[in-house]
């Protein structure tokens, strides 16, 4: 049976609950204050916490903030039992993470409806997490091997050639295959930084407390940065008619590094995924609070569903595209917009052509 932590320092109301919980079979463990329940969450890993939230020493509130720091603990509901359920109460233990709570005086059934809701809904979450794993994790070993060998075996191959002919080869040979090795090792280190720099977003993503460090920088002249990215982008895929731009000044509250990254990585699938010839639309608005900017190309589009699945990882159609990538380009960009307060949007239509805007702080 499930194990349900109970945190009360009443000790005649904590054993009624616990009473109440042993009836219904559940295993049950009890603490008399907020420290020795945090303590006990993280030795314990209980399927449930309920706490009180007014208690001396450690309160809820700070026991909720410990729980939900700690990734041991993290995902465990938490309902809390209080005698003073107003708005104010229920909005910041909401704030915090809380996932219920219940007022004082309870029934046995209001307390058991209560547990067995939030039970069922965290193993919902948990096999839904648990599917989208097995997901990733089928995508990963078909799309991760191939995305790193085809850049290495370029590298090897060219090297080998060079190593084992090298006295037969004319100088404007070797200059081309050293181009080649190039073109290759930087396509594998442009794959190794998005996989470092994923792991670095989502863990931030999960921990409040590392984020402190994106907020306190800014990208000034943002639509030189975008132009400047945007050109040198065009000249890669040997596209420079194809591109326009229509521009505005501003400034972003994010760095030079992310915001460029972000441009980056938009700017690669624009021109990817449609064909020479076909413009490429790069437009930026500026207004007191927010700097937004949008690319436009006119390629293969997706539809409502692709959209919807835009992950790591995930690739469509792959079967009747030969296609480069892994699928981490836009999701870091779309991770980034988010971690600095901002929305990226995605509109696109099959055969049409798809149209992403970003908008800052």
């Amino acid at each position: 049976m499930p194990l349900i932590l109970v945190i009360e320092d009443e000790k005649s109301q904590r054993l009624m609950v616990m009473t109440m919980l042993k009836q219904h079979a559940f295993d049950v463990i009890g603490a008399e204050n907020g420290s020795e329940g945090i303590e006990i969450a993280r030795t314990q890993i209980p399927d449930l916490i309920l706490s009180d939230i007014h208690m001396e020493m450690v309160d809820g509130y700070s026991l909720l903030t410990a729980v939900r720091n700690d990734p041991a603990t993290a995902t465990i509901p938490v309902i809390f039992i209080t005698a003073m359920a107003d708005l104010q109460v229920m909005r910041q233990s909401m704030e915090l993470g809380a996932d219920d709570f219940l007022s004082k005086p309870f029934t046995s059934d209001n307390l058991i409806a209560a547990i067995n809701t939030r039970l069922l809904k965290h193993r919902r979450v948990v096999e839904q997490a648990s599917r989208k794993f097995d997901e990733l994790r089928a995508s990963m070993s078909i799309t991760v091997p191939h995305e790193f060998r085809t850049p290495l075996n370029g590298i090897l191959g060219y090297a080998d050639i060079m190593r084992k002919q090298y006295e037969d080869l004319e100088p404007v040979e070797v200059g081309r295959m050293a181009e080649r090795i190039h073109k290759n090792g930087k396509r594998l280190e442009r794959l190794i930084e998005n996989y470092l720099l994923y792991a670095q977003t989502e863990l931030k993503q999960t921990d409040f407390h590392k984020k402190g460090d994106l907020f306190d920088t800014e990208t000034p002249n943002a639509d030189n940065v975008i132009e400047q990215l945007a050109s040198q982008k065009a000249r890669d895929f040997g596209r420079s008619a194809d591109l326009e731009l229509s521009l505005s000044n501003g400034s972003v509250a994010i760095t030079p590094k992310y915001f460029s990254k972000i441009v980056d990585e938009l700017l690669d699938n624009a021109f990817r995924f449609s064909k020479s010839g076909s413009h490429v639309l790069v437009k930026s608005d500026n207004t007191q609070d927010h700097f937004s900017f949008s690319i436009a190309d006119q390629g293969r589009g997706m539809t409502t569903e692709q959209v919807s699945q835009i992950g790591a990882f995930v690739q469509f159609e792959r079967q009747y595209y030969e296609q480069q990538g892994q699928g981490l380009g836009l999701t870091i960009a779309r991770r980034l917009v988010q971690l600095h307060g901002g929305t990226l949007d995605i509109t696109s239509e099959c055969g049409r052509g798809t149209t992403v805007t970003v908008t800052l702080p």
